[in-house]
């Protein structure tokens, strides 16, 4: 086996130009090595490229509304469910108006002595029945929970107008 030995004298002949690249002639480079410095490695950070559910629900409502826009003779049937209410509307999109509006909040719903929010939920359901007659709606273009889940107030609410025959089958 055969030892080598590199002296700085070997590296020191080894003239590197860069006329080509850099333009000027550039001088030897010098052969120092780098001192050790301490860095801190920060921990990898993945973050999931998927939707958030409510993100999900808009999209997929916006999504829908181009499909099914309202109009005078069949609005499209909106319904949002917070926590504790029920509101409701008729939406004509092509005039950008609204025909009907009904909540559980409504005095006129909730009566002279209040019932609760089911009660209230399938008096909307009536109203809008009795507007879409008032106004000579027959059907509805679609009919948008707005990704809400069916709850005792949301069946209420369905039970009232499915009589009508507001809701597909």
């Amino acid at each position: 086996m055969a030892i080598v030995n590199f002296s700085t004298k070997a590296f020191s002949a080894l003239r590197f130009s860069a006329n080509g690249i850099f333009g000027a002639h550039c001088k030897s480079l010098n052969w120092v090595p780098i001192k050790n410095t301490s860095f801190s490695v920060k921990p990898l950070l993945v973050q999931a490229k998927g939707q958030t559910k409510t993100e999900s629900a808009k999209i997929r409502n916006r999504r829908m509304r181009k499909r099914f826009n309202g109009t005078s003779r069949k609005p499209r049937l909106s319904v949002f469910c917070s926590d504790k209410q029920l509101y409701a509307m008729l939406v004509d999109d092509q005039n950008k108006k609204c025909l009907f509006y009904g909540c559980t909040l409504q005095k006129s719903i909730r009566g002279d002595p209040p019932c609760n929010n089911i009660e209230a939920a399938k008096r909307v359901g009536e109203e809008l029945v009795k507007a879409s007659i008032d106004l000579k709606i027959n059907e509805v273009s679609s009919y948008d929970r707005n990704g809400f889940a069916r709850g005792e107030r949301m069946e209420a609410f369905e039970i009232a107008i499915a009589q009508h025959g507001f809701l597909p089958r």
